[in-house]
């Protein structure tokens, strides 16, 4: 029981900051809107490719975690090989399962 208290108090905790993230995005995006319209031409410019860096990085980022998985990109591969003829229809399966 006790564990069972202290997993819904983990869980609450962790919706709160995720609550709280949402705002500080938000508040940050708002701030972000009202700085670029003080920006001349030249400096949106240095902001977007500044921007598009660390999108770029993000993803790469990404890319090397999923690479980190094992197997997983030899199940991508394998999957990408099968012939399209292996599938089933979505439309023509159960639907009462």
């Amino acid at each position: 029981m006790g564990g069972q208290a202290m997993n819904s108090m983990d869980n609450s905790s962790v919706e709160d900051r995720s609550a709280a993230d949402l705002v500080t995005v938000t508040e940050l995006q708002r701030q972000l809107n009202d700085l670029l319209k003080q920006l001349s031409p030249e400096r949106l410019q240095v902001l977007a490719d500044f921007a598009a860096y660390l999108a770029h990085a993000e993803s790469d980022a990404a890319t090397q975690e999923l690479l980190a998985i094992p197997g997983l990109l030899e199940r991508v591969q394998h999957n990408q090989a099968t012939s399209k003829t292996d599938y089933a229809n979505w439309r023509t399966l159960r639907s009462d399962v």
